[in-house]
């Protein structure tokens, strides 16, 4: 798999929450650390999606913002 983001996170499949139209994956990418997507229930089955299977959280974004009170 080659792709453009650089900031590619691999984990694996802790939670599977599926929905007729989107499907939300949590993955823990450290100990106890975890990072939640949702993505379409039709994108999940394509990518045979299993609670405990690996993944990659995949993270494009043109900014981050930080804030704080």
């Amino acid at each position: 798999m080659k792709i453009s983001a650089r900031n590619v996170l691999p984990g694996t499949v802790i939670s599977i929450v599926r929905g007729p139209v989107t499907t939300e994956v949590t993955l823990e990418i450290a100990p106890g650390v975890q990072i939640v997507s949702t993505i379409t229930t039709t994108s999940a089955a394509s990518l045979n999606i299993v609670e405990g299977g690996r993944a990659y959280g995949i993270i494009k974004a043109s900014s981050v913002m930080v804030g704080t009170d």
